[in-house]
């Protein structure tokens, strides 16, 4: 006997595949993985001169970025989505971390010459 939320899913015509706990555990444990790797950067390889601090920095932004990405796309369900909510979620992202970049940018370019 089919539930509910299986006969709205066919009378829609589409079928929304959950996460089973193998997945649930292996984004976990990818996530777990990116956040030792941080903590690995940021306590041990910096601070004992195994790498320059800006590099660190790079490295850990990018890891920071890969961890956002697994918990929007697979917690938060945008992997399961359409494309086109995919594209405009991604580029409304996009756009307000270029107008954050812009406006550090332009504070110290104003904070530079009018009060130098």
């Amino acid at each position: 006997m089919a539930n509910q939320h299986d006969v709205h899913n066919e009378a829609h015509g589409h079928e929304h595949h959950g996460l089973d706990k193998k997945k649930i555990w292996s984004v976990f444990g990818i996530l777990l993985f990116l956040t030792v790797i941080e903590f690995i950067i940021a306590l041990w390889i910096i601070p004992k001169g195994y790498m320059s601090h800006s590099v660190g920095v790079y490295i850990y932004i990018i890891l920071t970025l890969m961890k956002a990405y697994y918990i929007v796309a697979y917690f938060m369900h945008l992997k399961y989505e359409k494309l086109g909510l995919q594209l405009v979620l991604s580029l409304s992202f996009i756009f307000i971390i270029y107008f954050i970049v812009l406006l550090l940018i332009e504070g110290d370019y104003l904070r530079d010459h009018m009060f130098s």
